[in-house]
């Protein structure tokens, strides 16, 4: 390395702890105390407020489980019932709901039977 090459890389450094030197709150400046413990208290306020909002939205939630629950069994019920078969026979008249949703599930096209060889 030259001579020149590290004054240049001495000069940056005694430059860059300058800057950091200047940008730091000297102790004479009683504000920066104040401002400091002012900024945590308002994070800690912010912090208990935040936990007490998600506490409530999670006893929230857990306290309309049952009610999701038994609108969801509802629901399941009236999909069985919809999607019954009828108990007797006359297997060939289904309602034309039924018709509907296994028109709709048939894929349409030609189609072969291979032999059993």
């Amino acid at each position: 390395m030259t001579n020149r090459q590290q004054n240049a890389a001495w000069q940056a450094a005694q430059q860059w702890r300058e800057r950091t030197r200047q940008a730091r709150p000297s102790p004479s400046q009683g504000a920066g105390g104040l401002k400091l413990f002012a900024t945590w208290l308002l994070f800690g306020a912010m912090m208990i407020v935040g936990t007490l909002l998600g506490l409530f939205f999670l006893i929230i939630g857990w306290a309309m489980l049952p009610f999701l629950r038994h609108r969801m069994k509802k629901r399941a019920e009236a999909f069985r019932a919809d999607h019954a078969r009828p108990a007797g026979g006359n297997a060939g008249q289904e309602s034309p709901a039924r018709d509907a949703t296994h028109a709709s599930q048939v894929l349409e096209g030609d189609y072969r039977v291979k032999s059993g060889d």
